[in-house]
């Protein structure tokens, strides 16, 4: 999770709050403190938050939550008669775009480390490490609009930010610390996402690098800020930087994409909330006044609506997606630590639940294996189960009604997929990997018990994960015969099924060259997939 360094004259001046009041009180907020310094400190902020990720986020914040400025903060846009045009190639590749304008900004030192590390801390937040999402800051006065987003050949060059000498786009992938970082993610396009200005001077080769004209330093006083990605969360990411500029005195400015739409839309979002949702969820009883002076420390807009209260949730709260997110930020903005703790009115032993027992027992064989857990997501998506897997898409699906984004649209029917994910996402580690699992997959909406298991090294092969999966079902106790799989995700005539008491209990073997292609791996991959 993001560790966020707050200088104590920094956060003074934006807030108001002194150091003493910000060590005892900024834990109440839900976060962690991870160390106190002379001149700063560093807090940890949960992954739900990103609109914490910066000094300003959490001046904003704390005015808020200490009584010193509460109620929606509200920033007003004007048209800043700027527009960026996208070529149709582009669409194929990182379709998505905002834009946005902030002008009369006064920086020093202090406030372009905290832009700079709210730029890192949502490309990994928001933007999946810059797949999903990338962000880049331009110095304004530098470039000439209108813009343009377009697909380039990677032989075009252009001087990217920290290097002198210009370069090829395919020589930055090949050469530059961040082209090499996240080359992955563009290895399998012809041609790369660039932005130019009306003169063809480089602002952007997203998700990489910047160019170096555009760089940002103390005497920049407007920005053009670019949010490409695969997802609408472009506009996420970019209502968090503009209003956190905005904390500075920044003016925000509208861009128009294609002449159609513009952005960012910074107006907030209405919701419904009872009474009665708030004192079952929390267990106290509040009045519509008392939830609505909480609400309005935590920076929402509140107002009595007959029965219900209305709220106007911050345009740069990406994690209020129910009614419950309301009732935890109630219970924060009430105090939890005035919320005085009650003994239940019934004494019980407890016990371990049989499926806990079982994933215990699981845990000790694979980690007397020399396999490591992992806890993947159990949300996925049919792209990540079925079709980088190689397999058909299959009955008894759960899908999610309302789905955050692309990724998530099902809950998983398998685990090894997940454990593929993480091997991709950790390609920077060295060799050899094994990771487990023992989950939950859910099929025909019913929740079932799997054990799965990758490894990862130059020499990985039939045998050995043959061996891993005979090593599991001793210890079970549990006699199995295998036999010959048609599963597609593993190499034919080195896969097979498990066989128990005459049904399909589960598969392992070879991992196929294709799925490994698929998930931005190069090395040998066996595993096995087990029902509990």
């Amino acid at each position: 999770m993001p560790v966020i360094t707050l200088y104590y004259d920094d956060i003074e001046e934006l807030s108001g709050i002194d150091k003493n009041t910000l060590i005892k009180r900024i834990p109440m907020m839900g976060c962690d403190i991870e160390r106190i310094g002379d001149d700063h400190i560093d807090i940890e902020f949960f992954p739900n938050r990103p609109d914490l990720y910066s000094t300003e986020g959490v001046a904003r914040a704390l005015r808020g939550f200490l009584d010193i400025e509460t109620g929606l903060r509200e920033y007003k846009t004007v048209p800043s008669g700027i527009g960026i045009t996208k070529d149709r190639e582009i669409e194929k590749i990182r379709p998505y775009l905002a834009c946005a304008v902030v002008r009369d900004m006064k920086f020093n030192s202090r406030s372009i480390e905290s832009l700079m590390a709210l730029q890192e801390s949502l490309h990994w937040a928001v933007g999946r490490n810059r797949r999903k999402v990338s962000i880049g800051v331009h110095d304004l006065a530098r470039i000439k609009p209108p813009f343009k987003y377009i697909a380039q050949h990677p032989d075009f060059r252009f001087k990217p930010l920290d290097f002198q000498k210009p370069m090829t786009m395919r020589e930055i992938l090949e050469k530059h610390p961040k082209g090499i970082k996240f080359a992955n993610i563009l290895e399998k396009f012809d041609k790369y996402p660039l932005i130019l200005d009306s003169e063809d001077n480089v602002l952007s080769f997203p998700p990489i690098i910047n160019g170096e004209l555009t760089r940002v330093t103390e005497e920049t006083t407007d920005l053009l800020i670019e949010v490409t990605g695969l997802n609408p969360s472009v506009s996420t990411a970019l209502n968090i930087v503009v209003s956190a500029l905005a904390e500075r005195g920044g003016k925000i400015g509208t861009v128009t994409i294609d002449g159609k739409m513009e952005t960012p839309q910074l107006e907030p979002n209405i919701m419904e909330l009872k009474n009665n949702e708030v004192e079952k969820l929390i267990g106290l009883k509040f009045s519509n006044e008392e939830i609505i002076t909480c609400l309005e420390k935590m920076r929402y807009g509140a107002r009595s609506s007959g029965n219900n209260i209305e709220v106007a949730v911050p345009a740069y709260r990406s994690d209020i997606l129910h009614n419950w997110d309301l009732i935890e930020d109630i219970g924060i903005g009430y105090g939890f630590d005035k919320i005085k703790p009650v003994l239940p009115s019934t004494s019980t032993i407890g016990s371990s639940h049989p499926i806990s027992k079982l994933r215990d027992f699981l845990r000790e064989i694979m980690a007397g294996l020399g396999y490591f857990e992992v806890m993947p997501f159990t949300l996925t998506s049919e792209r990540v189960q079925f079709k980088m897997m190689r397999r058909e898409n299959a009955d008894g699906i759960t899908h999610i009604k309302y789905p955050i984004s692309e990724d998530h649209t099902i809950v998983r029917p398998t685990i090894l997929p997940n454990l593929m994910e993480i091997l991709s996402i950790n390609t920077h580690r060295e060799l050899p990997q094994r990771i487990f699992e023992a989950g939950e997959v859910v099929l025909d909406c019913k929740t079932v018990q799997r054990l799965g298991a990758v490894a990862i090294h130059p020499q990985a092969n039939f045998t050995e994960i043959q061996a891993v999966v005979d090593a599991v079902l001793r210890e079970r106790r549990m006699e199995y015969e295998a036999v010959e799989s048609d599963d597609p995700a593993f190499i034919e005539g080195r896969r097979a099924d498990v066989i128990i008491k005459g049904e399909k209990a589960g598969v392992f073997g070879e991992i196929h060259p294709e799925v490994i292609s698929n998930f931005g791996l190069e090395h040998p991959i066996i595993g096995f997939e087990l029902g509990l």
